[in-house]
């Protein structure tokens, strides 16, 4: 440890945020970076530990967290960049808009204060990328196979980017018109600026990868013609099946999922056109309603207001979680704890332990929400949801989002037509990241189930290295 005392010398400092009345009218990224002085400071917090818990259980991607704090501390900014890129493909993203299960895995976490390692990250990952130091990693030799990896969210992205560079010529495809997936049209602009994601698929072309977008595979490309013209296959496909709101009303017009009305806004910030034959999701002079709590209904939250709802309510039917300390999550593990995300921060009413009930109608569009509050009590098969009586509530409802996370991937199309098996929440089956059809791969969410970023980017970079071994047989 080369600053035995950094950590007494110098207070974790938080990354601030753009004042709220001049974020919410526009759409650009909420964070102020830390000066660079600030930051040495904070990379000289790390201690160094013997086993660093936030490389060995923090990070899906064992990022070498340790080592690139200590370079940064010394200024060596380069070095720091390569050391950060050999475990992670794209840090620019994931300093932005993970959730740093590293941090609270670092041992300082014990007491409230860990190193401020997402920041950091996100730090080295600008600096590569305002030095241009991207170049890119063409293969030096082409092995002749061919392989087609379906889906570029985060998972597709670091599996073609590992094939390709492993000489393996890679088609990427993409069922939409720009590349990207949930990081494209899921996350918004104030989260991450579309031309972070954009300079790191300029570099992955330069290296070679080839996309195709607006192919759906198992429409325009079906299952029998990839499987002939590809020597492996790599799908990525996403968790796209969002868990229903089944109540009564949730049919009505304007009632919608999350991703809808995310992915209109987005396409409106990169100038497209938002809805085509789909209505216009807006939550403008709108009483908004999101049901769900997690991050999804948080960048709802956010989207409204800035599209100037006239209130946001965030409906979550778990129990408000404990401040600071959850004895059901010791360290290091992710700490559930309650948490205000920026978006929550700029204005919005937040309810826990609500159930949604049924939704009522005027003319035939949503117009109120009927919940009641519900109590979480321990049964003979785990934790189980009882309604309080007395506690039933109503609220005015324009517009109601449902966030209520995902429940596995798509089946219809090319997941049924290769006659995949599926385990028992839905997600596709693997063995060695090979599916039950030999030279067919899966990664990412398809596998897992909706997740991070992080662990999308890690079965990525797994699947490929699989895939490479396979085709070397």
């Amino acid at each position: 440890m080369s600053h035995p005392t950094g950590f007494l010398d110098f207070d974790r400092m938080e990354v601030p945020h753009r004042p709220v009345r001049e974020r919410i009218r526009d759409w650009c990224e909420v964070d102020r970076p830390l000066a660079e002085q600030v930051l040495y400071q904070q990379a000289a917090r790390c201690m160094d530990c013997g086993i660093p818990y936030c490389h060995a259980v923090g990070c899906p991607l064992e990022n070498r967290i340790p080592e690139f704090n200590d370079l940064v501390r010394q200024n060596r900014w380069r070095e720091a960049a390569e050391n950060l890129h050999s475990t992670n493909n794209f840090p620019e993203i994931t300093g932005r808009v993970c959730p740093a299960p590293c941090e609270a895995a670092c041992t300082l976490a014990l007491h409230d204060a860990p190193v401020n390692i997402k920041h950091i990250e996100y730090q080295i990952a600008q600096r590569a990328l305002a030095e241009d130091w991207l170049a890119p990693l063409k293969p030096k030799v082409r092995t002749g196979k061919k392989v087609a990896v379906i889906g570029s969210g985060p998972a597709g992205m670091a599996a073609a980017q590992q094939l390709n560079r492993s000489g393996h010529h890679t088609v990427l495809f993409e069922k939409d018109d720009r590349l990207g997936g949930l990081l494209r049209y899921g996350i918004p602009d104030f989260k991450m600026e579309k031309h972070v994601l954009d300079r790191r698929l300029e570099q992955m072309v330069a290296e070679g990868l080839r996309c195709e977008v607006n192919v759906n595979v198992g429409e325009d490309l079906r299952g029998g013609e990839l499987r002939n013209q590809f020597d492996a296959v790599v799908l990525c496909l996403g968790a796209g099946r969002p868990r229903p709101l089944n109540v009564p009303g949730a049919e009505l017009d304007g009632v919608y999922f999350a991703m809808d009305f995310l992915t209109q806004q987005n396409r409106r910030v990169a100038g497209d056109s938002a809805n085509g034959n789909r209505p216009r999701i807006h939550a403008r002079d709108q009483h908004v309603i999101v049901v769900g709590g997690g991050d999804t209904g948080s960048d709802c939250v956010g989207t409204a207001i800035r599209q100037g709802a006239a209130s946001v309510t965030q409906l979550e039917i778990l129990p408000r979680p404990p401040e600071g300390f959850n004895p059901e999550t010791p360290w290091p593990l992710w700490p559930k704890i309650m948490r205000t995300s920026s978006s929550q921060e700029e204005g919005c009413q937040r309810r826990w332990s609500a159930l949604t009930k049924h939704l009522s109608d005027q003319n035939g569009r949503v117009a109120q929400l009927h919940g009641v509050e519900v109590d979480w009590v321990q049964g003979d098969n785990g934790w189980e949801m009882r309604e309080r009586p007395g506690t039933e509530f109503t609220y005015p409802a324009d517009l109601v989002l449902i966030a209520m996370g995902f429940l596995h991937v798509v089946h219809e199309g090319i997941v049924q037509e290769l006659g995949l098996q599926l385990d028992s929440r839905g997600n596709v089956l693997v063995d060695g990241w090979m599916t039950s059809v030999p030279g067919v791969f899966a990664a990412g969410d398809v596998v897992r189930g909706a997740s991070l970023v992080v662990h999308a980017i890690r079965h990525g970079r797994q699947a490929a290295a699989a895939v490479d071994r396979w085709l070397s047989l």
